[in-house]
């Protein structure tokens, strides 16, 4: 067994066959220890008594069988005997069934959960979105339950990570259910001594790993067939990605496991190199079976509105020579910048050389700027140090000439770093009078953007959190600044799960409903999305950022946050890996050389097809996000299947056959090939591999006429 700083290329969590990349974190504060994972299932020991039948698993040892026997008598005496999860915080539960049953899914507050909304979600065997529930953010309780039809292909519930419930799911204990943890962010809750059965087949080097986060202390697995023993120990680590490992003994015949938690309160546990399913009952340990999807499209030729420029976070340093090549190949559109007021106040001039090269030599023309100071200070001041240095910014961008757009925003995430609201309405009161006292910075350029906020329709990671909601802090900014305020800003972390993403169209369409829209259908203020990434901080897996996972889901958030034509700045954060912040779209390979990391391939082949214009689409799939583009008579449609299961794809709205149109695809290998696809009856028709990003291409008759007026939700 060994410490991992996992840098293996993992395919996504999404895949129940394989291994799969966790996608949701653990973060401080979070109180401990809740119910178990795994409270026993009812009908446990018939199960077992089944494996022991099997010559395939081998015979169970006997002090197993007696600690089960209670199970047995309770089994014996109560009808339609249910099997109970709980503790669940992050994670997938596929389940089977072979008769009419029903999923019960209850909550309880685990941190902070008045301050935020929550979604479940259950897609039935083909990937369609068969119950979803929004869990409003007074509502820590509750219950939801959903009907399970027979079938042979598996339902999925969904309980994205980061979650501040903790989730507690039951079925008939006949309903075959696996459970598919995050990897290296906690995925659940447990009480010392929980177990699991995982399966590992014929000719598999499978490895079992585990972090520490505070909770659980070991893993220690049992061969069934012979009682081979395992231990993993689980040490506090460095850094977060860190983890620790042991890999399994190869056999020529499938190897039933348990797996028994020392320690309680907090867990991550997963596997590699075989399926990441665990079960309860060890009869349960069968292939999870996904039937092919469905997509149908239809395409109007109506503008809804303008794509966001997308763009990334940009380093507070002169770029090397070298590092060009990347850079020009993600073709940013737009940057976040910060500016060190303490720095700008002593050197007027110490930005100008790298903002003119971000401007000049890479052509944005757009960008916002966070204030702060040296050392990573956030919580700015109405000092003469604070002034002088926006005073600085305001003396060079007026000097630099370029004729771009400049948000300013005053703050960087205020809502997590100030002591309360009052503190940063009077740093932003200060700052703005200072902004607007000189004509000349309007005319520079210069835009004043709030709040630039942590989250933005839920709270920070931080205490109160109910208290600190971006949206509220801007709301209460523009009802008494408003003539003061050009944009609305905020940052967007920890929606680790692609089959979260949509709720970024939803802080979208919230933002603008906040600000309202003017005669032509647009927000009045523009919308600017000017950081984010699958997680804060340096609370990052392996799994997530190194992988092709980072590519489906920057290109699902994209898709999703660009859905209505309203935004207008969307940036990754951030270029380049550090050490302790290894998150960038580019790898650092050494002084002089650096690669794109697969987001950040995934962002060149986004912006090859990255088009002026939203046009309006329909779209009936939940697993499969489609956003439709136009400039002129260019036409790009660009989507992502975010799931395993490949999905047959209808496109009607589209003259077809139609000359010159191209279909390629991105997919796990990270390279982008054309394909063919069908042109039958008018309608385009292709099938679309499971995780996998596609872009269909040709040219129109017409250009796009603008949709009806919109109205914001």
């Amino acid at each position: 067994m060994n410490t991992v700083v996992g840098k293996t290329a993992i395919a996504s969590r999404l895949a129940p066959t394989g291994s799969g990349a966790g996608q949701n974190t653990c973060v401080h504060h979070t109180p401990l220890v809740g119910a178990s994972l795994l409270a026993k299932a009812v009908g446990r020991l018939a199960a077992m008594l089944r494996l022991k039948a099997s010559s395939r698993a081998g015979s169970l040892p006997q002090w197993k069988i007696g600690a089960c026997l209670c199970l047995l008598a309770l089994a014996t005496s109560v009808h339609g005997a249910s099997m109970q999860w709980t503790g669940i915080r992050d994670g997938s539960l596929y389940l089977q069934t072979d008769r009419q049953d029903a999923v019960t899914v209850r909550w309880v507050p685990a941190w902070q959960a008045e301050a935020n909304t929550e979604h479940l979600y259950l897609l039935d065997g083909q990937g369609r979105l068969a119950g979803e529930r929004l869990i409003k953010a007074d509502q820590v309780r509750g219950e939801q339950q959903w009907p399970l039809l027979p079938g042979t292909a598996s339902y999925r519930l969904e309980i994205p990570g980061y979650s501040f419930r903790r989730y507690s799911v039951e079925h008939d204990v006949r309903t075959r259910a696996l459970f598919a943890p995050a990897k290296v962010h906690f995925s659940a809750e447990t009480h010392d001594g929980d177990e699991l059965y995982f399966k590992v087949a014929a000719g598999e080097q499978a490895v079992l790993a585990g972090k520490f986060h505070g909770g659980v202390r070991a893993l220690q697995v049992r061969r069934v067939a012979d009682g081979k023993q395992l231990q993993l120990n689980l040490k506090p680590q460095r850094a977060y990605w860190q983890f620790d490992q042991v890999t399994l003994p190869v056999a020529d015949v499938d190897q039933i496991w348990r797996l028994h938690l020392q320690g309680n309160g907090k867990v991550a546990f997963w596997l590699d190199g075989t399926a990441n399913l665990f079960a309860q009952d060890p009869a349960h340990l069968q292939p999870v079976r996904q039937d092919p999807g469905q997509t149908h499209l239809t395409l109007y030729n109506e503008a809804l509105g303008t794509t966001p420029r997308l763009g990334i976070y940009l380093p507070y340093e002169l770029l090397p020579p070298s590092s060009y090549p990347v850079l020009d190949a993600l073709k940013p559109q737009a940057a976040t910048l910060y500016s060190f007021v303490d720095v700008m106040a002593a050197k007027v001039n110490h930005e100008d050389a790298f903002r003119r090269l971000y401007r000049g030599r890479f052509g944005i023309s757009q960008d916002i700027t966070l204030l702060a100071a040296s050392q990573r200070r956030a919580d700015l001041q109405a000092d003469r140090t604070s002034l002088g240095g926006l005073q600085a910014w305001l003396m060079s961008t007026r000097a630099s000439g370029d004729n771009g757009i400049h948000y300013l925003s005053f703050a960087d995430e205020p809502n997590l770093n100030y002591p309360d609201f009052a503190s940063f309405q009077q740093l932003f009161q200060s700052m703005a009078a200072q902004v607007r006292a000189d004509p000349a910075n309007a005319r520079a350029g210069v835009r004043i953007a709030i709040p630039a906020s942590s989250r933005f329709t839920n709270g920070p990671f931080a205490e109160n959190a109910a208290d600190r909601r971006g949206i509220d802090w801007a709301r209460r900014l523009l009802a008494t600044s408003d003539d003061q305020i050009d944009a609305l800003a905020w940052h967007e972390w920890m929606i680790r799960d692609l089959l979260a993403t949509r709720v970024y169209r939803d802080s979208v369409r919230q933002a603008a409903n906040l600000v309202g829209l003017d005669n032509q259908g647009r927000p009045r203020k523009a919308l600017l999305l000017d950081q984010t990434n699958i997680s804060s901080g340096s609370s990052l897996s392996p799994y997530d950022q190194e992988t092709h996972y980072a590519a489906l889901w920057w290109t699902s958030v994209a898709i999703n946050a660009s859905a209505d034509g309203w935004l207008d700045m969307l940036n990754w954060f951030m270029l380049a890996d550090e050490p302790e912040y290894p998150k960038g779209m580019v790898r650092v390979l050494d002084a002089q050389r650096f690669e794109l990391k697969p987001v950040g391939l995934a962002q060149q082949f986004i912006r090859q097809h990255w088009l002026n214009q939203v046009l309006r689409l329909d779209n009936d799939a939940f697993e499969v996000d489609v956003l439709a583009m136009a400039t002129g008579k260019q036409r790009k449609l660009l989507g992502v299947n975010k799931s395993t299961r490949a999905h047959q794809v209808s496109l009607d709205g589209a003259t077809c056959p139609q000359p010159g149109m191209t279909l390629l695809y991105f997919g796990p290998d990270n390279r982008s090939h054309s394909v063919a696809f069908d042109c039958k009856a008018g309608q385009i028709g292709f099938l679309l591999p499971g995780e996998t990003v596609f872009a269909l291409s040709w040219t129109a008759s017409l250009s796009p006429q603008p949709a009806a007026r919109q109205e914001a939700p």
